[in-house]
């Protein structure tokens, strides 16, 4: 199979250009395809989510587990009310305030939803987003679109449309190229289902922004084990997501402590002819003389950092490195979205300083 490489260009002169590139997007959905697309977190690969034979090509072309639930993205809340059988208030009152945006909410699903995309489950996971071309594409495509990360299955998520190309060209009809996203990470995913609402999957809607809206929000505290036979709820919730090739070690600790370790285990490392990546801050970077050194973003903007995270782990894989080492982050606001994609791409491997 060939894949389409469709590129979205700003200038004005280019708008009718770009108009039928999404068309071409819409109409390969509406034919079973598959077409991957920008959204304001990563590029999503998408499929019709009401045809089943549909959102099994996105388990094939991934290699993703049929037990792994998709996330029907929508554009507007009259879609939401023929897919769920109900809407909490508090959904309403999160809709009116995150949607579109980066947001999943997990309701009860309708009859019309088919298990191919739920993953056997009566819960359906849907997110609006905002970018405008991640729209365009699913309301060209008929208004329901499954489209978990456009990477193959345990791979860092893309966050530029080259991402995509590396992992699934040839396997999928098309790649709408809008650029790199801008926020890096996906979409917070939040339990309706519960109460009181649970946090599945942290992101850029954080806790405490729910709870000044809704009051309680819980946070799923279980790390199922790859070999657990419980059904995830959600995407990210059971497999080893975003890992780079070479073995990723997570270092917490003061942060003085951190890098002194770091910088120590890089050097004996590299004595010993290995080649070590390091995932460091613009606070840290010139704390470390040896190694493959990558700065993620700044530590007073921990969203610079979400935005670079997976580009970089991609990077090291480029570059051939053995290991990985990173700098722990903050735990709250997006570094708990930061946080958690770094410790499944470490498979949880954390050395702890004291």
């Amino acid at each position: 199979m060939e894949t389409k490489i469709r590129k979205l260009r700003k200038s004005e002169e280019y708008q009718e250009e770009n108009r039928k590139t999404l068309q071409e997007a819409g109409d390969i959905l509406k034919r079973g395809g598959l077409v991957a697309f920008p959204t304001e977190t990563v590029y999503g690969l998408g499929a019709d989510a009401l045809n089943e034979e549909a959102a099994k090509k996105i388990y094939a072309a991934k290699g993703r587990p049929s037990d792994n639930p998709l996330i029907v993205h929508i554009t507007n809340m009259a879609a939401l009310g023929k897919i769920v059988s109900q809407i909490p208030d508090a959904a309403r009152k999160v809709a009116e305030a995150y949607w579109p945006g980066p947001l999943t909410m997990i309701f009860e699903k309708t009859k019309i939803v088919p298990y191919g995309t739920t993953g056997g489950l009566e819960t359906v996971a849907v997110r609006m987003p905002s970018h405008p071309a991640a729209r365009a594409v699913i309301d060209a495509g008929g208004g329901y679109i499954a489209a978990p990360s456009a990477n193959t299955s345990g791979r860092p998520s893309p966050t530029r449309a080259e991402h995509v190309a590396e992992d699934l060209d040839g396997r999928i009809e098309m790649i709408v190229d809008g650029g790199p996203v801008e926020i890096g990470v996906e979409s917070t995913i939040l339990d309706m289902t519960v109460t009181p609402p649970m946090i599945l999957r942290p992101g850029a809607v954080t806790r405490e922004m729910l709870e000044e809206l809704i009051g309680e929000v819980a946070v799923d505290q279980t790390l199922l084990k790859a070999d657990s036979r419980t059904a995830p709820k959600a995407p990210g919730m059971k497999y080893r997501h975003y890992a780079p090739k070479a073995n990723l070690v997570v270092v917490e600790g003061e942060v003085e402590k951190v890098t002194a370790w770091i910088r120590e285990t890089a050097a004996t490392k590299q004595q010993e002819g290995k080649r070590v990546g390091i995932i460091a801050t613009e606070e840290t970077k010139e704390s470390y003389p040896d190694g493959d050194v990558k700065v993620a973003g700044t530590r007073a903007d921990e969203a610079t950092i979400a935005s670079s995270l997976y580009g970089i782990l991609r990077e090291f894989d480029g570059d051939g490195v053995d290991e990985i080492y990173s700098e722990a982050f903050a735990s709250g606001g997006i570094g708990a979205a930061v946080m958690n994609r770094l410790l499944k791409a470490a498979g949880h491997q954390v050395i702890r300083i004291t």
